[in-house]
């Protein structure tokens, strides 16, 4: 017998871990498949209309319903900074999720805990310092998410993944 499948959707933030994490939890879970939603959107210009957007949720939906299609994986692993309830359930609504659970979950922090993140790869040359200001702007728009919050400001992306774990 099959064991169900089941599909992790985790929001955050830029720079508050996701990616990290999603990794971590690969790693850690049996038959396990991990999609970076910014993956499907890397462009230069980075341009957001409406059209864009859509084209961008499209190809989130195929390649997730792609990878829960495919006997291969149990465990599917999505990260994108999902801020608004209105990303989730269009995500969702593309999805066909029948005999899967699907955790919908929000990593969060502390504004001081995000500022030292971001700090530390501006200066490492991995993002531009607008994004602080962006990102911190964000962090209150997670309490609105139907969605399992947990805090990372003071916790390692290892422990953020064994708590999602044991959810």
């Amino acid at each position: 017998m099959t064991k169900r499948k089941t599909l992790y959707l985790i929001g955050g933030t830029m720079g508050v871990g996701k990616t990290t994490v999603g990794q971590i939890l690969k790693q850690k879970m049996d038959r396990a498949v991990f999609l970076d939603g910014d993956w499907c959107w890397d462009a230069d210009p980075f341009q957001v209309n409406e059209e864009t957007k859509k084209m961008v949720t499209d190809n989130i939906c195929y390649l997730l319903n792609n990878f829960l299609r495919c006997s291969v994986y149990e465990n599917i692993i999505f990260c994108w900074v999902m801020h608004q309830q209105e990303i989730i359930d269009q995500i969702l609504s593309g999805l066909h999720t029948a005999g899967c659970e699907v955790k919908a979950i929000s990593l969060i922090c502390t504004e001081e805990a995000l500022k030292k993140r971001l700090e530390k790869d501006v200066r490492a040359g991995l993002r531009r310092a607008d994004v602080i200001e962006r990102s911190i702007g964000r962090i209150a728009l997670y309490d609105a998410l139907r969605t399992v919050k947990v805090d990372v400001s003071e916790i390692s992306a290892g422990q953020a993944a064994e708590r999602i774990l044991s959810m």
